[in-house]
């Protein structure tokens, strides 16, 4: 809570002693330039919000209302649908007002802050599918100590951790972004990100590349070398299973979060280690990426989780018939 605060309060400061005035406002790019394909993208994205939002939901509620479930790798599951719903609601609301009202404007200080918890919530993904992968490979490679190596206490550590990093992150590159001017109000993305902002700045952007290079390369590509080395790791140990039931039921719980892995973390490659131009062309690919990862991936995980998980589906099963059974009590 402290560093969000302190993320406003830099906002604040940067807004009053900087280049930039209060009434400074950028216009975003969109998803689309074509005026007849508004109306489809608006009803296309309020459908995939909702569903993101109502899917991610239920599985929180699933998993906090079955004693079953109350284990570290649900605990996991938990927390990246809560920031799946956070991560999707800092884009794809603003985006959905802009297309119904018609105005592309977002307000300097709101840009800012977009960005800021943008880069909070993916990041916590990021460290989120690393620590499940890892969770996978403790209880899959050395099952006799699964309970003692993920502890309660040792998974709520971890968690809170992943919120720290990610925050200072996340501080970092908002604050490199406030003190660039900029030459253009017009961001080509459907919302503030580093690199859109950083092609339309006047100044020297060669620190703030730099950072995002170090940063995101640490950020990006060590949770990802992980996630590989755990997985390569598990197979190994699945191959040597000697019950073929066994060696299915294991690549079939990995196999669901493997996919998660291969959509998400190729788009966000794309994104932010691959440069790009300015080109039109460009600027629809590093669009199509974007949707990819703040909005297709949010939307897939709780299909992916709920419908390859046996688990999960009774679980749901279990919330929802206890819902109905629970309002026909209240008539009654």
């Amino acid at each position: 809570m402290g560093l969000t605060q302190g993320v406003f309060s830099l906002t604040s400061e940067l807004l009053e002693g900087g280049n930039q005035t209060s009434t400074f406002e950028f216009l975003l790019w969109g998803l689309s330039d074509q005026a007849q394909q508004q109306h489809i993208l608006f009803l296309l994205f309020l459908w995939m919000y909702a569903v993101t939002v109502a899917g991610n939901l239920l599985i929180v509620l699933a998993i906090g209302t079955d004693t079953h479930l109350h284990t570290p790798m649900y605990f996991f599951l938990a927390s990246l649908s809560c920031t799946d719903i956070f991560f999707t609601s800092t884009t794809v609301p603003k985006a959905l007002v802009n297309i119904q009202t018609q105005s592309t404007s977002i307000s300097y200080a709101g840009c800012l802050a977009q960005l800021y918890f943008f880069l909070t919530f993916g990041d916590m993904d990021i460290f989120l599918l690393a620590v499940m992968a890892y969770d996978r490979y403790v209880a899959i490679c050395h099952p006799l100590h699964y309970m003692i190596i993920m502890s309660l206490h040792r998974c709520a550590v971890l968690v809170a951790a992943c919120w720290t990093l990610t925050s200072l992150v996340a501080m970092t590159h908002t604050f490199l972004i406030s003190r660039l001017s900029f030459c253009s109000k017009i961001i080509p993305d459907f919302f503030c990100d580093l690199g859109p902002l950083m092609k339309v700045s006047c100044f020297d952007t060669q620190v703030n590349e730099l950072v995002l290079l170090f940063l995101g390369g640490t950020v990006i590509l060590i949770p990802f070398m992980l996630i590989l080395v755990s997985y390569i790791r598990i197979v190994s140990a699945i191959l040597r299973a000697p019950s073929a039931q066994g060696r299915r039921k294991a690549f079939s719980t990995c196999g669901s979060h493997l996919v998660v892995v291969a959509l998400f973390f190729g788009t966000v490659i794309r994104a932010y280690l691959c440069p790009s131009s300015s080109s039109s062309s460009s600027v629809e690919e590093d669009t199509a990426a974007a949707v990819m990862y703040t909005v297709v991936t949010p939307l897939l995980n709780p299909f992916i989780y709920s419908l390859r998980n046996k688990d999960m589906k009774a679980a749901v099963v279990r919330l929802l018939k206890g819902r109905v059974s629970f309002s026909q009590g209240q008539g009654q």
